[in-house]
């Protein structure tokens, strides 16, 4: 028998997550479907920035940017343990864009949306600021602006799991293999495996999304007489990470001989991230990887600029995301737009088709595809993701948003709560969980308490908690995507953790663990 939703929402990167999470909050019976772990692709590969796109606007694409910068202040206060402020440097290259375009670009980007967490740009003598001393010394004069940073698979996975509490079923490894209109409804036959069985799951939805991502194209074109009338290009972008090039806590932005730009942003503490590229790919999206020149490029382009030279010998981990961007017939893959389009095909039951975006505006895009399917669904209820936090966000006011950004207050406050914690884990509890990390800790007093040590500062109970809440089932997804533990961990660490998993998940199946989402 099938199972009756009103919404069916395929893909489970950062646009199905937030139309799920916005459709399940306005009462509507939603199912998410997505092929692999939630963010495993595009969503969990980008640079981690919350941003309007100052580069952008070199491409006049003025209405992007103006909704993306407005959508950053939203997002700072949803989630402020993911999401924080990064001041930005951009060192001025006299060979390239003269000083005074740069800085009408920044006056442009300070004023094109109301900004109340952020400061203003302003110049910067490199000479006497901390962010000059990595750099070679030719580059004097520099200017500073604002932007946020994001765990971006975390903002995925929080999503899905503010989905899930207001009513949404969230599968992971599970594909939709086929749909087809069945009257005023459709007919989806879902596919996933597990311990090497398959398990088909029919469902019957009064509307479906199309939000695979790269994939969302052959999806379209896999449907019986669905509406396609846009296409897709698929950008790789790639990133290195290496070990830490500068102490302190700016992020630089650099301007480059073939116009494009380049990031190197503090991360994870001890090291630097260097990205991105942009270059057009006809691959398979699931098995995108960084060449050999992209990661040569990269180090090129940081050496330009920084003192202390690399190369690839110094890169400790790669990674790479394909972009599924709106195909808008530009020659040069920097240019192609970053917006979205949304389409409906509602000659039958709906079906939109979700081409292009950014994880900036992923909640405005959630917002309008629900304005678009809502007269359809018979949806009465307004918007309210702009004023709502994700799990862990309120930070001060259990359900409610503040109206000041203070990580700094909610982490004090948690240290002295459980000063037995040590300070580093204490921090990257407050930063990934929140005000959830409470419901991770579930009363523990100890260290010991926390269970056994699986991998360098991943203990029991935190795998526990995303094995059982946050739909983690292989050690990537907690190395990788739930968190970054994974550039301290070896071989031996995985296979530790993986035996681990195993072992909780057959615990499980037996009725010995209650599992959120079974």
């Amino acid at each position: 028998m099938a199972l009756e939703y009103d919404l069916l929402v395929v893909g489970g990167g950062i646009n199905g997550a937030g139309i799920a999470r916005d459709a399940a909050g306005r009462g509507l019976r939603v199912i998410l479907c997505e092929q692999h772990d939630l963010a495993q692709h595009t969503s969990s590969a980008s640079t981690k920035l919350i941003h309007g796109g100052l580069r952008y606007l070199e491409y006049y694409e003025f209405k992007l940017v103006r909704k993306a910068l407005q959508e950053r202040e939203v997002l700072l206060r949803a989630a402020p343990h993911i999401i924080w402020p990064l001041r930005f440097v951009m060192p001025h290259d006299a060979n390239q864009r003269p000083a005074w375009m740069i800085r009408a670009g920044l006056l442009m980007y300070d004023y094109l949306a109301k900004r109340e967490i952020l400061p203003a740009s302003h110049g910067l003598n490199l000479r006497e600021h901390a962010a000059g001393k990595p750099l070679k010394g030719g580059y004097r004069k520099g200017f500073v602006y604002s932007d946020g940073w994001v765990d971006d698979a975390r903002l995925v996975s929080l999503n899905a799991l503010d989905a899930h509490e207001r009513g949404a079923r969230i599968l992971t490894r599970t594909r939709c293999v086929s749909a087809r209109r069945d009257g005023d409804r459709w007919h989806a036959v879902l596919e996933s495996e597990a311990d090497g069985r398959t398990q088909v799951i029919e469902v019957r939805a009064r509307a479906i999304v199309n939000a695979a991502g790269p994939w969302a194209a052959r999806f379209a074109e896999a449907v019986p007489g669905a509406k396609k009338s846009y296409g897709l290009r698929l950008i790789k972008g790639s990133h290195i990470v290496v070990k830490r090039l500068f102490d302190h806590p700016y992020a630089y932005i650099f301007q480059n001989p073939d116009k494009r730009i380049i990031f190197a942003i503090p991360y994870q503490d001890d090291f630097t991230l260097i990205g991105t590229t942009d270059l057009e790919y006809h691959g398979d999206a699931g098995k995108v990887e960084i060449s050999a020149e992209e990661v040569a490029y990269l180090c090129q382009m940081a050496n330009r600029y920084f003192t202390r030279q690399i190369s690839a010998q110094d890169v400790v981990w790669t990674y790479s995301g394909v972009r599924p961007l709106l195909d808008d017939s530009s020659e040069n893959a920097s240019a192609v737009t970053r917006d979205y389009l949304l389409e409906l095909d509602d000659a039958g039951a709906p079906m939109l088709n979700v081409w292009g975006g950014k994880i900036t505006t992923y909640r405005k895009l959630a917002e309008e595809a629900m304005a678009m399917l809502s007269p359809g669904l018979g949806v009465q209820t307004q918007s309210w993701t702009a004023g709502a936090p994700l799990p862990g966000g309120d930070l001060q006011q259990a359900g409610e948003l503040v109206g000041r950004y203070d990580f700094d207050g909610f982490l004090r406050d948690f240290r002295a709560r459980h000063p037995w914690l040590p300070d580093a884990l204490a921090r990257r509890y407050a930063r990934s969980y929140g005000a959830r990390a409470e419901r991770l800790l579930a009363g523990a007093q100890d260290l010991a308490a926390l269970g056994e040590e699986l991998a360098p500062g991943l203990f029991e109970a935190e795998a526990r908690y995303l094995a059982d809440t946050e739909w983690a089932r292989g050690a990537d997804d907690i190395l990788w995507r739930r968190s970054k533990l994974g550039l301290y961990c070896g071989p031996q660490h995985v296979a530790r953790l993986e035996a681990w998993l195993a072992q909780h998940a057959q615990a499980g199946a037996h009725g010995n663990t209650q599992g959120a989402h079974a």
